[in-house]
């Protein structure tokens, strides 16, 4: 691997180690580490399994095989996708979300375990009508949400769409790839527009919140490479929000749910959303790190 003299201070091992497995993922933790990176042991474990084509738990047990000369170029450039930015999500083209695993680029956002809040509040909010039900996943990027909530309920009908062409194409291939591409349907809609009178039981949406002046202010993996159409929400970052829930009652059977995850300074303003619209049992989820995250209602 060409290191250079750098990364062998870097390392504090003689020039002429080989380098072990435990020896690259020393160095390679300590140059992302410098570079600011949030979680540097985690990514470089995770390209290094994926560059030799094995699992992290293997790399603790050979922790001392040296890499080969192709195996060590394969860890070289995913260092280099690293070091610019790229996600490590894009990087592996993976990623896990509600105990699935999906095709990720960059075509949709990155699934986040936050996210996952939302698909328990859908599946909570319509529990009563397990059986049989349509919902509708709006801005559905990865398609995760949508099929995850269709893997827990094989008998509903659920329509994923996104305005952007790429998303929807991602998606349907997420679908076929988990086996639900028989009661999954993927349409390339702006929010209700190309639905026709189709009606819901569910609607869910994780749509862009992020307030356009924030947008430069974001993690340079997600302002530089995630699409910036899923991100940039308005001057507010509720200008998608509003729309969705203005017209999600003409859509919602009675009794409809709909769920929306939002920033985390944005629940209150949500709720009052909710509530001219008048949804009742208005209710707000925090997520797993204890923040404001789904706003949810129930039409009249």
């Amino acid at each position: 691997m060409s290191v250079g003299v750098e990364n062998e201070r870097a390392s504090n091992a003689p020039a002429n180690e080989p380098w072990s497995i435990a020896r690259i993922l020393r160095w390679a933790t300590d140059d992302f580490r410098k570079r600011g990176q949030t979680s540097p042991r985690l990514d470089a474990e995770l390209l290094l399994a994926e560059a030799l084509g094995t699992d992290r738990i293997r790399l603790v047990i050979e922790s001392e095989r040296e890499l080969t000369p192709t195996e060590l170029g394969r860890y070289r450039e995913f260092i280099r996708r690293r070091r610019s930015g790229e996600p490590v999500a894009y990087i592996l083209g993976r990623r896990e979300f509600y105990g699935l695993g999906f095709v990720v680029d960059k075509r949709g956002l990155v699934p986040r375990p936050d996210t996952e809040t939302l698909v328990e509040v859908a599946l909570e909010r319509t529990k009563t009508r397990s059986m049989f039900g349509r919902a509708l996943d709006l801005c559905t990027g990865t398609g995760c949400v949508a099929i995850a909530f269709a893997k827990s309920r094989p008998t509903w009908r659920v329509t994923a769409s996104d305005v952007s062409l790429e998303a929807t194409e991602l998606a349907w291939e997420n679908a076929r790839r988990l086996g639900v591409a028989f009661t999954v349907g993927v349409a390339e809609s702006n929010l209700f527009e190309a639905l026709g009178e189709q009606r819901f039981n569910l609607v869910v949406a994780n749509p862009p919140y992020i307030p356009t002046g924030d947008i430069a202010g974001l993690e340079p993996d997600i302002r530089d490479f995630e699409p910036r159409l899923a991100l940039d929400g308005g001057a507010d970052g509720l200008a998608l929000v509003r729309s969705i829930v203005n017209g999600a009652r003409a859509r919602l059977e009675v009794g409809g749910v709909l769920a929306l995850e939002i920033g985390h300074d944005q629940a209150a303003r949500t709720r009052e959303l909710f509530e001219a619209a008048q949804f009742r049992d208005v209710a707000v989820r925090r997520d797993y790190g204890g923040r404001d995250r789904i706003v949810s209602g129930v039409t009249s």
